[in-house]
């Protein structure tokens, strides 16, 4: 059973979100050169994200290279009702996410790199904590690992080879 469900980039609407610029420099003995590196959100608000990392030396260069790198790496989460199905707990790095499904109405309650991913997926109503390390590389991770084990009851149910309604009776 493989987790990760890839999806084409043809006939998508995909809208990206800077998540972070980082200024890296680099000295030699002709002096310091300066790059950046841009780490970027896709996703088309229906269930879609992906992330990439693009560096150059111009801003505008790295950010285009992070989105052409996250449109390779996109997967379908399941969305139910603007909120996603249950709680998911993962780690990255040293940075750990929780994620929780609230009610509608309750919008998306998440700090910095994880409120990117949650908005690129399509995510109107949850709570989220990160906890552990901010850096918004492992964070981004971390969120994309925690939805990739989101899973919806018809796929819990088609799995398990039994009906939706005996999945919920439990």
């Amino acid at each position: 059973m493989s987790s990760i469900r890839k999806i084409k980039t043809t006939d998508l609407e995909l809208k990206d979100r800077l998540v972070a610029i980082n200024r890296v420099t680099k000295v030699t003995k002709g002096g310091r050169t300066f790059s950046f590196s841009a780490i970027v959100v896709v996703g088309n608000e229906n269930g879609i994200v992906g992330y990439g990392l693009g560096k150059a030396n111009e801003v505008t260069t790295a950010i285009s290279k992070g989105i052409e790198d996250a449109k390779k790496s996109l997967i379908k989460v399941p969305v139910i009702n603007g909120t996603i199905p249950h709680e998911q707990l993962a780690r990255y790095g040293g940075a750990s996410v929780f994620i929780s499904p609230a009610s509608s109405g309750t919008g998306v309650k998440a700090g910095g790199a994880m409120r990117a991913v949650l908005e690129s997926v399509g995510v109107k109503d949850c709570l989220a904590k990160s906890k552990g390390s901010s850096n918004p590389h492992n964070v981004v991770k971390a969120t994309i690992a925690a939805l990739l084990k989101m899973r919806d009851a018809y796929t819990v149910a088609n799995e398990r080879g039994v009906s939706l309604e005996k999945v919920f009776k439990g």
